[in-house]
C-alpha cells in the first residue's frame, strides 16, 4: 500500500458507492461498445488493439501485448487476423531490422474512428440532461481520477 493510499480516509459508504457505480458504468460502456462493433468485421480484442495503435502509433507485438495484458502468442494471432483483413501491417524498424512494428492501415483507422465517434455520440446522448458546466466539471473530475490511477499503475 502506498503512502498516498493511506493519506485520506474518505467516507467508506461513498467510496463503496463510487466503486459500484464505476463498475456498472464500465459494464454498460462495454455492452454498448460491443453492440456498436456488431456492425463491423472486428472483434472486441481487435478493437482494443486498433485503439492502442490509433492513439499511440506503431508498436511492437510485445508492446501491444503488454498494453492489452495478453500473452505474446495471443497478440501475434490477433495481429495475424487483423493483417489478413488489411487493418494493420507489420513493418521492419529502419534502425534495427530485427524489430518488427505493427502499423495501423487506412481501413483500421477508418473503422476505429467510426466506432469511437459512435461511442461519443452515445455518451453525448446519455449526457443530454447535464448542462455544460456539469459536463465540464465531470470531465475534469474523471481526468483527475484517471491521473491518480495512472500513478498506481506505474508503481506495479
Amino acid at each position: 500500500m502506498t503512502e498516498r493510499m493511506m493519506y485520506k480516509n474518505h467516507d467508506e459508504k461513498e467510496v463503496a458507492r463510487m466503486e459500484k457505480e464505476l463498475r456498472y458504468i464500465a459494464a454498460i460502456i462495454k455492452h454498448n461498445g460491443r453492440k456498436i462493433l456488431k456492425n463491423y468485421t472486428i472483434t472486441p480484442p481487435q478493437f482494443i488493439a486498433l485503439q492502442w495503435l490509433f492513439e499511440h502509433g506503431d508498436m511492437t507485438i510485445g508492446e501491444l501485448s503488454n498494453k492489452m495484458f495478453l500473452a505474446f502468442s495471443t497478440t501475434t494471432d490477433l495481429v495475424d487476423r487483423m493483417e489478413a483483413n488489411d487493418l494493420v501491417k507489420r513493418i521492419r524498424d529502419t534502425k534495427d531490422r530485427r524489430v518488427v512494428r505493427v502499423q495501423l492501415l487506412a481501413e483500421g483507422k477508418r473503422i476505429i474512428a467510426e466506432v469511437i465517434n459512435k461511442r461519443r455520440d452515445y455518451l453525448n446522448t446519455v449526457l443530454s440532461d447535464f448542462d455544460n458546466e456539469e459536463v465540464k466539471q465531470f470531465s475534469q473530475l474523471l481526468s483527475k481520477l484517471h491521473e491518480e490511477m495512472k500513478k498506481d499503475w506505474k508503481e506495479d
